[in-house]
């Protein structure tokens, strides 16, 4: 049974995915947070994956690390982004580790040779799980976000989860839907159809909303709410307006406008408390003052298209991390994605990174567009560009040190090349025995790991002047990685002797994990092992992307 003391909010969606359930729940969150309400989300998904490690990120969008090692949706960064505290494995959920569980215990006879079904063991599964969120984060309220949309068959089992603990379990429930209300451009109006079809279904799976927040390109009208009350059996002051803002950190002071947290808490029983929303309304207008000015940097990967579309979502943690830097600094960071494929097919570098203030080359894998990666690099490096690489782009940034600063012309990454004659980067041991097994969800590299920083570095001098060192005095700060791939240290010496610095090690293992060209030779250009991308807050941006924009912005 639940927690005499947990209330329950379920966010669904209806009409189409990418909608901003995550942004809804966040949001929620941040309110009744705000009002002195400890609060923990969990996210339910869909499908049998056990997490989001193996997805292309062209499929679900860039997974999110957090610091346990998990990887997760990444509305588990919007998560984070918005209450400011970290999110972990129990609060991330797959119907493969539903599956899973319940197909384990029922091979070790744990159900005492009853026949499993759907009702009740997954849906127990999946009460169980949030349940365990609950109590590991001692939250009073659990907000559930249910992937996907209201009538998809593989999410019903999560809607009749709901509907027990409701109805069955006699748990403090409310259900808020986020539906989608288009303005045909033939019609000039927005038609609540599509909203009105998608509580039909889920009124048949026995569940009745509190709440339809309406996303729409504008705020709807008393007329839409009217009708939306009619048809959805709703209160016309319970349909909520999320109309498309300039940013989603403005929709907490949305719904705040319109008493959202204290209907909720209404239902649920709880007083009222005065939202303490200060920082965040002060951070709004930050970002509103931000957009009298604008820096371009260029992101060069490949996970940008979908068809005969480009996706923000496969680097969606970097894409935030440079509005929350760029914020900080008073500018708009604009992005200039350039997929690394066409540099290889001929286009010029010089042409498609022109005028510039910046380059990032991002996390990746494996050999396609690389060596437009590393032509990139070279061109970013040679005309003194502030150049940032993630994960794949420190290593790269060695490859292309390596072959045209030291003159190893064979140089490169045993991922591209096996039998590269000069491996400046390799698999360490124990991935080699990973990757021999097959053993690929879930075996690298993963979570947070701590770093010494060399003492007057630009790294150093970054964490020191913008925060992060978990210990000023030692310089140790913990970062999130998410990698199989390492730098060779059998090339330290030779790249050292050319002017490379190694200036973040791995305190566990002495692994590279930061290198860096001092600045009398380069304005900034620095790699990084790690995803600093990760730890960015919109109230607390990372170091690195703070003084990384301020190079951008010197640069002009």
């Amino acid at each position: 049974m639940h927690p005499k003391e947990t209330k329950y909010i379920f966010v669904s969606g209806g009409v189409l995915s990418g909608l901003g359930k995550g942004v809804t729940a966040a949001s929620i969150g941040y309110l009744l947070q705000a009002r002195g309400y400890s609060v923990t989300p969990v996210k339910c998904e869909n499908y049998l994956n056990l997490d989001s490690g193996l997805i292309n990120p062209i499929e679900h969008g860039d997974p999110y690390l957090c610091d346990d090692g998990t990887e997760a949706d990444m509305d588990m960064g919007t998560y984070e982004k918005f209450l400011g505290k970290n999110v972990y494995r129990h609060n991330f959920i797959t119907m493969g580790q539903i599956y899973s569980s319940v197909i384990a215990r029922e091979r070790n006879f744990e159900y005492k040779g009853e026949d499993v079904e759907a009702i009740p063991h997954i849906t127990d599964e999946i009460l169980k799980r949030i349940d365990e969120a609950a109590k590991k984060d001692k939250a009073e309220i659990v907000v559930i976000e249910l992937g996907g949309t209201a009538g998809e068959y593989q999410n019903m089992l999560y809607y009749e989860a709901s509907r027990i603990l409701k109805t069955v379990r006699k748990a403090p429930v409310v259900h808020v839907h986020v539906s989608y209300l288009p303005t045909p451009q033939h019609l000039g109006e927005p038609k609540t159809k599509p909203v009105q079809l998608s509580v039909k279904f889920l009124l048949s799976m026995g569940i009745q909303p509190d709440f339809i927040v309406c996303r729409a390109e504008k705020p709807i009208d008393l007329r839409r709410r009217e009708r939306l009350a009619m048809f959805c059996n709703v209160s016309p002051e319970n349909v909520i307006n999320n109309p498309d803002e300039s940013t989603p950190y403005a929709v907490p002071q949305t719904f705040e406008e319109q008493g959202f947290a204290q209907m909720i808490l209404k239902l649920f029983n709880l007083p009222d408390r005065t939202a303490d929303m200060t920082k965040w309304n002060s951070f709004l207008t930050q970002v509103k003052d931000s957009r009298k000015k604008e820096v371009e940097v260029a992101i060069v990967g490949k996970y940008f298209g979908t068809g005969d579309y480009e996706l923000r979502d496969s680097y969606a943690a970097l894409m935030d991390a440079l509005d929350h830097a760029g914020w900080h600094e008073g500018v708009h960071v604009k992005t200039r994605w350039v997929n690394s494929q066409r540099i290889e097919k001929g286009e010029s570098v010089d042409k498609l990174l022109s005028g510039v203030a910046g380059v990032i080359v991002p996390i990746g894998w494996g050999a396609r567009g690389v060596e437009g990666m590393l032509a990139a690099i070279r061109y970013a490096r040679e005309n003194k560009i502030p150049y940032l690489g993630l994960c794949y782009g420190m290593q790269l940034a060695v490859v292309e040190y390596a072959r045209n600063v030291l003159g190893l012309d064979a140089a490169n990454t045993t991922e591209c090349d096996e039998a590269t004659k000069y491996p400046v980067i390799h698999m360490n041991k124990l991935q080699e025995a990973n990757k021999a097994r097959r053993a690929y969800g879930g075996t690298m590299r993963l979570g947070r790991w701590e770093c010494k920083v060399k003492e007057g570095s630009l790294a150093d001098k970054s964490y020191t002047a913008y925060g992060g060192y978990s210990d000023p005095a030692k310089r140790l700060v913990w970062e999130r990685h998410r990698h199989r791939y390492e730098f060779n240290d059998d090339y330290t010496k030779q790249l050292e002797d050319k002017g490379l610095i190694f200036s973040g090690r791995s305190t566990v293992e002495n692994l590279a994990e930061i290198i860096e060209l001092p600045r009398s030779v380069h304005p900034f250009f620095m790699g990084t092992q790690y995803h600093p991308e990760y730890r960015s807050q919109p109230l607390v941006p990372h170091p690195i992307f703070i003084n990384y924009i301020k190079a951008c912005i010197a640069h002009g």
